[in-house]
């Protein structure tokens, strides 16, 4: 079989019921499975080889059925418009309709924290996540900087992105430079102690790049057991990525 006219390759995209398939080849796999992927709302196709990619397509293509009742069970989008209430790292935060540039507004007189923005539809959707965007790289550069100091790091530098695979990703220094930890701005959307969480796991790896004993000793000593929040983020990871979808 062939896709667009040629053999079909590991990474290549096709759609069946309506859904997006990614094809990937896994040399450890022992047969062609398929997995929903909540976060990109996709199906991975996945064979052993190259050559039994085709495989992995007639597959899909027969659990059609399976892949319609896997999406159907996502959490629907969630556009952006004023009123919604958000939680913004645990606190109330209400969109409001604004003029000029989006605002924050902190919570005082017993009035919640809001996000002011003008525009509409997905005007309106960028500038409310630009503000968020900057919130959360606010609270997790400060979080950041709080674990680095407690493990005995100098702080790495911090970014934000809308990273689909992963919240965070550590980067070591390279040539003198500093080290670099980036987060999805996503966690914005997360309880504050699971955002906290992610922080404390990404400065855990200043000093282990990987997952043995040792780093997720220093994790337990940060944050206690992180069990709790890599299930919340299981659980809930895909409503925070439809948000604004």
């Amino acid at each position: 079989m062939s896709l667009f006219g040629r053999a079909f390759a590991d990474g290549d995209r096709l759609e069946v019921a309506g859904t997006p398939v990614t094809l990937r080849v896994n040399r450890r796999a022992r047969r062609v499975s398929l997995r929903l992927d909540r976060t990109r709302r996709e199906i991975v196709a996945t064979a052993p080889s190259p050559r039994r990619l085709s495989e992995a397509v007639a597959f899909a293509r027969e659990r059609s059925a399976w892949i319609t009742q896997r999406i159907a069970e996502l959490p629907d989008a969630a556009p952006v418009h004023p009123g919604l209430i958000l939680q913004v790292f645990s606190e109330p935060v209400v969109l409001r309709t604004g003029i000029g540039r989006a605002r924050w507004t902190a919570a005082a007189g017993g009035e919640p924290a809001s996000i002011s923005a003008m525009g509409e539809d997905e005007g309106y959707a960028r500038a409310v996540v630009l503000m968020l965007k900057r919130r959360a790289l606010a609270v997790l550069a400060e979080r950041t900087k709080v674990y680095a100091a407690m493990l005995g790091v100098e702080p790495p530098a911090v970014a934000v992105a809308d990273a689909k695979g992963r919240w965070g990703s550590c980067r070591p220094g390279v040539r003198g430079g500093p080290a670099a930890i980036r987060y999805s701005w996503r966690l914005a959307l997360a309880p504050f102690e699971v955002a906290d969480y992610v922080a404390a796991h990404e400065c855990a790896h200043l000093l282990e790049l990987n997952h043995g004993p040792r780093f997720w000793a220093h994790v337990k000593a940060l944050v206690g057991d992180p069990a709790p929040h890599r299930a919340w983020l299981r659980a809930e990871g895909a409503r925070l990525h439809a948000f604004g979808r």
